[in-house]
């Protein structure tokens, strides 16, 4: 058995998931790339409206979509390619989300899939500041030529994880995995005619029936509040959440000024076993960072003081990262415990 599998990358339209209108796959063979494919798409019907923040980070708009096929109507041939593979994506509860979404409000059916996240490998192989693609594709040796790109995050995805296996002496997505003390994940198959729908996609159909929705089944961000961000409680993590999710198991704080409060953050990154705390210690894994950052900021310096706190400590040793509030947001969209 050789280091065999398929990387996956999605653009999304809006904040709800099973809005794609792009993808990106890269297949793997004996720990080379093979083959790839792309698709611009139209999202499902009713799920199809352009939020400004996505177009600005994809740079993909309605207009350029216009004259595609559906998602669903586009989905067998990605299947196609994908056969029966093993998946692998950065941040995979996102990409293997979008395609359950996607396919629930088409009325598909969608087949189980294996899976890896490289984020996760990323967090235990490598040493970063920031686990986001670019940083971890650039430890990889990997050229990242333009960020959420599907076709270049999916190639970038592929390497990453063609590095790690390498740096572990792994022939196969399975010696790696047990190498590393972990299972593989698994998405289980789901027919929405006898399946309940996922959370992400009851939240987006149940928005179709408000006033002026437009079925983006994003959260309304609040508008920017001066003065200090009210904390809230540290809430238990979630006994049940699936040990698969980039989160589980991770402590984490929160800094500046964020689009949804931190109080409710904080119950979102427990319902994915994530242990929250109100300042940066040697505890902390990860830090959450509002006010716009991205990860690039890590290398220009605009930073709050717990950020800075974060470089000094990851600086001295810690296993410590940062997460741009987007990315955390998309890590904890209605996650859905992993199965194994």
């Amino acid at each position: 058995m050789g280091l065999d599998f398929t990387a996956i990358d999605f653009e999304t339209a809006n904040g709800f998931r099973g809005s794609p209108c792009a993808v990106g796959l890269t297949k793997v063979r004996g720990g080379r790339i093979v083959d790839e494919a792309s698709w611009l798409m139209r999202p499902p019907r009713n799920h199809d409206h352009f939020d400004f923040h996505n177009v600005r980070i994809h740079g993909i708009s309605a207009a350029d979509v216009a004259d595609r096929p559906r998602f669903g109507d586009l989905f067998a041939e990605i299947g196609a390619f994908i056969g029966d593979d093993v998946l692998a994506a950065h941040n995979a509860a996102f990409d293997l989300g979008v395609i359950r979404s996607a396919l629930e409000v088409s009325g598909l059916p969608g087949p189980a899939y294996d899976y890896v996240c490289t984020v996760m490998l990323s967090r235990r192989c490598y040493s970063l500041v920031s686990n986001s693609l670019p940083f971890a594709a650039e430890e990889a040796g990997v050229p990242l030529v333009k960020h959420h790109d599907a076709a270049e995050d999916a190639r970038a995805c592929a390497g990453i994880l063609i590095d790690i296996a390498r740096r572990n002496n792994a022939n196969s997505i399975a010696e790696l995995y047990l190498s590393l003390g972990l299972a593989v994940p698994r998405q289980q198959a789901f027919d929405p005619a006898v399946d309940p729908l996922s959370k992400p996609s009851l939240a987006a159909v149940a928005g179709m029936s408000l006033p002026g929705a437009t079925g983006n089944g994003a959260a309304l961000a609040r508008p920017f509040r001066a003065g200090w961000p009210e904390e809230g409680i540290n809430p238990e993590p979630n006994p049940d959440a699936g040990p698969g999710h980039p989160l589980f198991g991770q402590t984490v704080v929160f800094t500046g000024q964020l689009s949804i409060g931190r109080p409710e953050a904080k119950v979102m990154s427990a319902e994915v076993g994530a242990r929250t705390e109100s300042r940066v210690t040697g505890r902390t894994t990860v830090l959450v960072v509002g006010d716009g950052f991205v990860a690039s900021d890590l290398r220009s310096g605009r930073l709050t003081g717990k950020a800075r706190r974060v470089l000094e400590l990851h600086e001295r040793g810690q296993a410590i990262e940062v997460l741009s509030e987007g990315e955390f947001l998309q890590m904890v969209a209605g996650a859905e415990p992993a199965t194994v």
